[in-house]
């Protein structure tokens, strides 16, 4: 199957899931996470901010709140074609419906790649060997190949996103591990 086909089967997955069942397979998945060594080690941590029909990060952002950790999301510089990791402290202030309809915050200095301990990567598929379908513009991809990242790329999916097999194009980067509302997956890969 290729890459479009895939990505119009996984939306229409995704947006038959209803709202509230959407919120607990969300909350379910960004506890598992956690509850996850790479999450307690980690201090500063990347999250996207979802759209509305994808696993919900609010969860997340929280506990990493209250557990002390710097949290941060991606700003789109769409002329440059990259994210800039931003540090946001809420999910309602300082932030910005940008292109897509995508949230970004507002403003803020950029935190070096190289402090990011964890990156939460979101994706409209998975498969077994660490392989991602995103959007189709690559931010992420870049974002990982980044030569000053070094932390734990994990991605966050809902169960019914994990497919047998993603096509893989030159420039895909794969996660380090996948962590769904039902059970972690870890990968080695060749960074």
């Amino acid at each position: 199957m290729d890459k479009k086909t895939l990505r119009q089967e996984l939306r229409a997955k995704l947006a038959a899931i209803p709202p509230q069942e959407l919120q607990r397979r969300s909350a379910a998945a960004c506890q598992l996470l956690c509850r996850q060594e790479e999450y307690a080690r980690a201090q500063t941590i990347m999250i996207f901010l979802s759209t509305p029909h994808e696993v919900d990060t609010q969860t997340l952002a929280l506990q990493a709140w209250a557990d002390q950790k710097t949290v941060l999301a991606p700003r789109v510089a769409w002329d440059q074609r990259r994210m800039l990791p931003v540090e946001i402290h809420s999910l309602v202030g300082g932030l910005e419906e940008g292109y897509l309809g995508i949230r970004q915050p507002v403003k803020g200095l950029p935190v070096p790649v190289a402090d990011i301990d964890l990156l939460v990567v979101p994706g409209l598929g998975f498969d077994e060997q660490g392989n991602r379908l995103g959007r189709g513009r690559g931010f992420y991809d870049r974002f990982l190949s980044h030569a000053d990242f070094r932390g734990v790329a994990c991605a966050l999916a809902l169960e019914v996103q994990v497919v047998p097999a993603i096509p893989v194009g030159p420039s895909d980067v794969g996660v380090d591990m996948l962590v769904t509302d039902a059970k972690v997956r870890r990968f080695v890969r060749g960074r």
